[in-house]
């Protein structure tokens, strides 16, 4: 009884795999449209191909019957310069069929890429930040490559090879019925072990592209955490990792290629079989002279014909799945919806004056946890807001919903009176900037970098932000001043000369809400007064919210928001922080191993009594 509904799934697992592999496919040729016309030329050359290998054996069967037989020396070089012709246009049939599939190939590889990374920078930081970065550049890489392999080799060579299969097997009925009967009595055998084998290299293959995915994504983070890995004496540990992964994609890519390698040998075996059943059976008819010698050679020059574009199937099976399998990681990444999009009737964001205004906010990064719980707060224009706490306090995930980087579960968050998710991203983000405690640099120059605050800054504009961030006078003593190159990630920079670069990004970006993330956390004292100094120039006239690590710098802050748990459990200015004897003060004693007694006279010799 349990035999048929297991029988059953297995037989749905089945057709929904192969009305996947359908949906690829189709998915896969909408890419090719916008170049239909290179598709479409390719086509007619693979006729043009097909039709040549078609007639080819005919003119051979015909020159044995009509003219070696009976030396017709004329006939004879007539017919074989008609064959030099069918194989020349052979030929230039080939050559034009993979110069336009392959050109459109490229085309699909550059679009494919470009849409994978338009994708991915709309996708949700709680999905980026989940996700493996090597994982997403395989996808982006190895797979797309894999796919572009298909289209520019292994899509025009198997559509080729079905029509000049097509073609032979036309050819071979209008010749004669019994030979081509006979040549065809292997196909059934020939289509169950192509099935089998498909199924086989199909599962072979997702394999080989997920730990090729593993290996990518431990490569960059073993690349990128040498430095640690060598100060903590663990760079075997992170090798014995790597070659465990390493060894995972060697074994998968070992057994897929002992699957498809295979598959040609066992088509040649058919071949053979094919061969002597066509030789015994047209040398049997034209001993009985039932056929000429020509019709035999002709047929069994077709039998090779017939093979060969199935060879050719072969051979490429393995490019094709392999192609699926990417095609089906690389969709997965497309298929994944956005989090955070603009609302359908969503407006521009006006110019913005600074008031925000956190109503009851609630988050949590999945339905379980609340990061935050009931914040409310009320922000005027160009008032500087700090917002400290012990690590895990919801810090930094309560500055991320002002960009919308998240979206809150419950509650508001407007600016100048506009919920943030009634206004479209874009004009809403363009009017923020940050500066985060790790500055992120691209590689190019230091002046293509500052540019990025404003794209279309001047070079002198660019100096101006520089100057303000005090910047200017190391990025002068550098070889080539703004030209010098930073490296990748600004690795050719101190900490500390990234984030004043950072910084005069910010200040070129004029933004009206600056969000400062701990910027001053990780640099020697004589640097954080630079930043200091810079950030003092940056913060005028805006609205700011600043998560702060040293408390020193925060004692201007026209607010200060003590966090705990996700919640606001304290909230004033610095001294009247200190005067209420909670957790701030306790933060501040233990950063400057203040006792309770100094503070306390700290806070009357501030205020002047």
């Amino acid at each position: 009884m349990m035999g048929g509904p297991m029988h059953r799934m297995m037989q749905n697992t089945e057709e929904e795999k192969a009305a996947n592999n359908m949906a690829v496919v189709r998915r896969l040729v909408q890419y090719l449209k916008p170049y239909w016309l290179s598709v479409l030329g390719a086509f007619v050359m693979i006729l043009v191909t097909a039709f040549s290998q078609a007639i080819g054996p005919l003119l051979i069967g015909r020159a044995i019957d009509e003219f070696i037989t009976v030396g017709d020396r004329t006939g004879l070089a007539r017919i074989m310069l008609m064959l030099f012709g069918v194989y020349s246009l052979n030929l230039v049939g080939m050559r034009y069929q993979i110069y336009w599939m392959n050109y459109a190939g490229q085309n699909v590889l550059a679009d494919l890429r470009a849409k994978i990374m338009k994708h991915i920078q709309s996708l949700s930081l709680q999905y980026l930040e989940g996700s493996e970065a090597g994982d997403l550049m395989s996808r982006l890489v190895n797979d797309v490559d894999t796919i572009n392999t298909f289209f520019s080799q292994g899509i025009s060579q198997m559509i080729g090879a079905t029509f000049s299969l097509l073609g032979i097997v036309i050819a071979m009925f209008s010749v004669d019925w019994r030979l081509a009967l006979a040549t065809l009595a292997i196909v059934p055998v020939m289509l169950l072990t192509t099935e089998r084998f498909s199924k086989m290299a199909r599962q072979a293959f997702r394999r080989t592209r997920t730990t090729i995915g593993d290996v990518s994504a431990d490569l960059q983070e073993e690349l990128g955490g040498v430095k640690v890995a060598q100060a903590f004496n663990r760079t075997e540990e992170n090798v014995s990792r790597f070659t465990e992964r390493n060894a995972a994609n060697r074994d998968a890519n070992v057994q897929a290629n002992a699957v498809t390698s295979a598959f040609a040998p066992a088509m040649d075996v058919l071949s053979t079989i094919d061969t002597a059943i066509v030789a015994g059976f047209g040398g049997y008819l034209a001993i009985n002279g039932a056929l000429t010698v020509g019709v035999v050679v002709a047929f069994l020059q077709y039998v090779q014909n017939f093979f060969r574009p199935i060879n050719t199937v072969a051979q490429l099976w393995t490019v094709a799945q392999s192609a699926f399998a990417a095609a089906e990681r690389v969709f997965d990444l497309l298929d994944m919806e956005p989090e955070i999009t603009d609302a359908p009737d969503a407006i521009e964001q006006p110019e913005i004056t600074g008031k925000v205004v956190f109503d009851n906010v609630t988050f949590g990064y999945d339905s379980d946890l609340d990061v935050l719980r009931n914040v409310n707060l009320e922000v005027e224009p160009g008032k500087m807001i700090a917002i400290v706490g012990p690590t895990g306090a919801g810090k930094s995930t309560m500055i991320s919903l002002l960009p919308r980087f998240y979206d809150v579960d419950e509650g508001t968050l407007s600016i100048d009176g506009y919920d943030v998710r009634q206004v479209t991203q874009n004009s809403l983000r363009t009017q923020m900037g940050m500066v985060l405690q790790e500055p992120f640099l691209f590689s190019g120059t230091v002046m293509d970098n500052i540019r990025y605050g404003s794209l279309t800054a001047t070079d002198e504009e660019v100096i101006g932000a520089a100057k303000a961030a005090n910047a200017h006078e190391f990025i002068m003593r550098m070889p080539e001043g703004y030209a010098t190159d930073v490296g990748e990630r600004g690795n050719l920079l101190s900490l500390g000369q990234r984030q004043l670069i950072s910084i005069a990004r910010a200040i070129l970006a004029n933004p009206r809400i600056l969000i400062l993330d701990e910027a001053t956390a990780s640099v020697d004292t004589r640097t954080e007064s630079l930043i200091q100094e810079a950030l003092d120039h940056l913060l005028k006239g805006r609205t700011s919210f600043v998560i702060a690590h040293r408390l020193s710098t925060i004692r201007n802050a026209d607010l200060v928001l003590v966090m705990d748990h996700g919640e606001v459990v304290e909230r004033g200015t610095h001294n009247d922080l200190l005067r209420q004897g909670g957790l701030y003060m306790d933060l501040y004693n233990r950063q400057f191993y203040v006792p309770q007694e100094e503070t306390s006279k700290e806070v009357v010799g501030q205020n002047g009594h």
